[in-house]
């Protein structure tokens, strides 16, 4: 069971803002900081920059401070006695960057909203999203390898996928970033292992599968709704990626799972 005492999105304080209890909260606390801020590790102040995590536990000494204009934290106060939460492998007391800020502050959003409105399934929903939430957390404790542009490419990716009918190119998805079509092309490889094109191609594929299957529209219409201008272009591209053409897989009901393999 968890229990929230408090929740708090874009908390904003000014440049000479610090939070010093030098015997803890008798309860958890989770912050996420959105600007750079200093914490106390380690016996001594360290710089830490936006975007990061630090998990307290109870009666564990807290103490961070701004150390810009303004600082901006989401932050969580509560109890709890769950598994996730009491045997986690994170560190406590020391500050670790976010994957994916983005993504967090969604469920701090989310959480805001289960703690303030008494809902029938309230008590779930907050064990559910603080369990997401420390999945996120551990994702990015572990995860090794960012690099300066990591959270703009999380942003793009999110858009690719989130729209993958609109017209991307690699000089379109460079602008998106402010950098040049081929190291655009570098760093997406080694951030997510696949090529920014055959993401979208992937991501339209996907969306494709889905309108073939559960939609009325023609094979003509389909293509045109994932980005494609060319019929046969699409169908080409949709037997490569699924192993079928686009009417075989729309006439068959066992397909519905199948997934999107890449080639």
């Amino acid at each position: 069971m968890n229990h929230i005492y408090y929740v708090e999105c874009d908390a904003a304080h000014a440049s000479n803002f610090s939070f010093d209890i030098p015997q803890g909260h008798s309860c958890w606390l989770l912050v996420i900081t959105k600007t750079p801020a200093q914490f106390w590790v380690d016996g001594e102040l360290k710089e830490y920059p936006a975007h990061s995590a630090v998990v307290y536990r109870a009666h564990q000494k807290i103490y961070y401070k701004a150390c810009a204009e303004k600082y901006v934290n989401n932050w969580i106060r509560f109890a709890s006695d769950e598994a996730f939460i009491t045997k986690t492998s994170l560190p406590f007391g020391v500050p670790f960057s976010l994957d994916d800020p983005d993504y967090c502050h969604k469920l701090f959003e989310l959480l805001v909203i289960e703690h303030n409105f008494n809902r029938d399934y309230k008590n779930s929903s907050i064990n559910h999203l603080l369990q997401m939430m420390f999945n996120k957390l551990l994702e990015s404790y572990f995860h090794d390898g960012f690099t300066p542009q990591y959270y703009h490419l999380l942003k793009l990716r999110s858009a690719i996928q989130n729209n993958p009918g609109d017209q991307w190119t690699v000089p379109k998805m460079a602008d998106f970033l402010g950098i040049s079509p081929g190291y655009l092309q570098t760093i997406y490889k080694k951030a997510f292992g696949i090529s920014c094109i055959e993401d979208v191609i992937n991501s339209r594929i996907r969306l494709a599968k889905e309108y073939l299957f559960h939609g009325s529209q023609s094979v003509a219409e389909i293509a045109f709704q994932c980005g494609y201008h060319n019929v046969e272009h699409f169908c080409r591209q949709f037997k490569r990626i699924t192993g079928y053409t686009p009417r075989t897989y729309q006439i068959h009901d066992d397909f519905a799972a199948a997934p999107v393999i890449s080639s």
